[in-house]
């Protein structure tokens, strides 16, 4: 996302702002304020006026959680009074919430105080109807059909928010809350309390919407949710220091955001990475503070596409594991369960390997697979030696889609990068990765005979390395060559090894060099003699020996088979004496 498009998106958003705050103004005026009453007192009545109360009206108020209007008529007609839950000081006096109900001469007494009722997330949710739901989105669809679709993702999380009026913060902490869960409970966060209805009906409308209005609202939601953060944190602190949000916050907003955030990004999990250059590079994004939410989102794509929760977690979660969260053992678990639950989902290994490839992108590229061999099985500091019989039990899979793809010039390139990093890694003497790097080596070897030009040009500076290589092509040579379609590269690169040893050896300058080329020279000639055997001689060979081998023990079977036990044992006793 360029320069540009930012510009643009924070224009659109400061506009949004305007529009949602003037809005909320509005409505709180016209709704939600309480009108001073005038009677004479001796003519004063009061009615429950039904007249004025439309079904819609009920609706409405069902929605947002409230009692329905009381209306109080007089002399000059009749004035429509709204119930709170809490007291509200009208005129000169105070008005209860059950009802209005005044002394004759006690106009300026307080009659009744009712304390907030406090409402769960799950009870308010639980009164967003999917019906009346629907015929708002059809509502605004048409009414804002000439605008961007932002606005109505705007307008519908205003809808949402409506039913959170009566949650307070203290019942929806949510920056707590992710904090303190696991990340199986926290991808659930809040919508295990939205009805099945009431979501397919909200994600289908979703999906009708353009990526870039979807782009353009999850990053106003992430800014508002961050900006909320960052003022809890500061009241915490005791600060006057506030932030200023994109948006005028709500009670309600902060539940309503988290709802229709979760909806879009597991109907377009795309819209997250089209975010990720911002959320990479942008450090008002970074930061132990902001893993939690981090981790919130990708799990929520992840809950809609496993390859691209993958993928963002190897972009975004995986480089902070070599810095100073990695250190950190919670944030360092939480990165952990991310991937765990990734890799744990249902057919998820046959699901990420194909999809190996995403959007030109591979899911976990070299960069990442050095990055995870080393976590694996580089050295370990104490503090997070606790994780690292979790970081080998995923380690396999994910080299597997590391390693999966189409062969090709796309592959052969893979293999390119990764012979670059894995022969340095196998000479830094730690045996396990130096085992891995090695294998890997041999991968490239085999997928890219090109590869075999590169560890040439590469063999006099990873000496120690190619000489551990060298060994492991010897031990497991059975079945190298079964997996190697030509050896004539291998030859090749051979005989070109074989002249820079020599030359190696011939100065004797360096000790310590000249033992380790004598040991790489000791697997290069047991390779190219005993395996190879110039031109191939050595290799049929082998196989007519092999066949001769076989021939004499089929003899020896039906041999067995004639003589009885104690004939059988003569000409063995007689051997055996010679």
């Amino acid at each position: 996302m360029d320069a540009e498009s930012l510009t643009l998106i924070e224009k659109i958003l400061r506009e949004d702002a305007l529009l949602h705050e003037n809005l909320y103004k509005n409505t709180k005026q016209n709704v939600n304020e309480w009108k001073t009453v005038s009677y004479k007192k001796n003519n004063r009545k009061y009615s429950t006026g039904s007249s004025k109360i439309t079904s819609d009206d009920r609706v409405e108020y069902r929605i947002r959680g409230g009692p329905l209007p009381v209306i109080l008529e007089d002399g000059n007609g009749s004035v429509e009074v709204e119930e709170e839950e809490e007291k509200e000081k009208v005129g000169e006096y105070e008005m209860p919430v059950d009802g209005v109900k005044v002394e004759d001469d006690q106009v300026k007494k307080v009659v009744k105080v009712i304390k907030k009722v406090k409402v769960s997330v799950g009870e308010a949710a639980g009164k967003i109807e999917a019906d009346h739901l629907l015929a708002f989105l059809v509502d605004i669809t048409d009414s804002y059909e000439t605008h961007q679709d932002h606005t109505q993702l705007m307008r519908f999380t205003d809808y949402i928010g409506r039913a959170f009026v009566s949650v307070s913060p203290a019942q929806f902490p949510w920056f707590k809350m992710l904090k303190e869960s696991t990340v199986t409970k926290m991808a659930d966060i809040p919508l295990s309390h939205i009805g099945k209805d009431v979501y397919k009906i909200a994600v289908d409308w979703i999906s009708k919407k353009s990526n870039e209005s979807l782009e353009l609202f999850a990053l106003w939601s992430l800014n508002s949710l961050l900006g909320d953060q960052e003022n809890h944190e500061a009241l915490a602190k005791g600060s006057k220091k506030f932030v200023q949000l994109q948006q005028v916050p709500t009670k309600f907003d902060q539940v309503a955001i988290f709802v229709v955030l979760a909806m879009v990004l597991r109907q377009k999990p795309d819209v997250m990475f089209s975010l990720f250059p911002i959320l990479k590079y942008d450090p008002k994004y970074q930061g132990p503070d902001k893993l939690p939410l981090t981790i919130w989102m990708i799990a929520q794509v992840s809950q809609g596409d496993l390859v691209m929760g993958l993928l963002l977690w190897v972009r975004l979660l995986l480089p902070m594991l070599t810095g100073n969260i990695g250190s950190h053992p919670q944030s360092r678990d939480l990165i952990l369960q991310s991937v765990e639950r990734i890799l744990s989902s249902p057919k998820a290994r046959q699901i990420l390997i194909n999809g190996a490839v995403r959007k030109g992108k591979r899911v976990v590229p070299p960069s990442a697979l050095e990055m995870l061999m080393r976590i694996t099985f580089g050295a370990s500091s104490a503090k997070i030696k606790a994780t690292d019989q979790r970081f080998e039990a995923i380690y396999p899979t994910l080299k597997e889609i590391s390693l999966s793809g189409s062969s090709g010039k796309a592959m052969n390139q893979v293999a390119e990068q990764m012979l670059n990093f894995a022969i340095k890694a196998a000479g830094e003497g730690m045996p396990e990765l130096s085992a891995e790097a090695s294998s890997i080596v041999i991968w490239c070897l085999v997928n890219n005979p090109a590869c075999y030009k590169q560890w040439d040009v590469l063999y006099m500076d990873n000496l120690e390395a190619s000489g551990i290589v060298l060994r492991m092509l010897v031990n497991g040579w059975k079945e190298q060559t079964v997996r190697h379609q030509n050896l004539e590269p291998l030859r090749e690169t051979l005989k070109s090894f074989s002249l820079k040893n020599a030359k190696v050896l011939s100065q004797k300058q360096d000790d310590a060099r000249v033992a380790t080329v004598k040991e790489a020279e000791k697997y290069r000639k047991i390779i190219s003699g005993q395996f190879l055997g110039g031109g191939g001689g050595c290799m049929k060979g082998m196989l007519v020996l092999s066949a001769a081998i076989g021939l004499g023990a089929a003899i020896i079977v039906m041999y067995q088979n004639l003589l009885s036990p104690w004939e059988l044992s003569k000409p063995l006793e007689t051997f055996s004496s010679t």
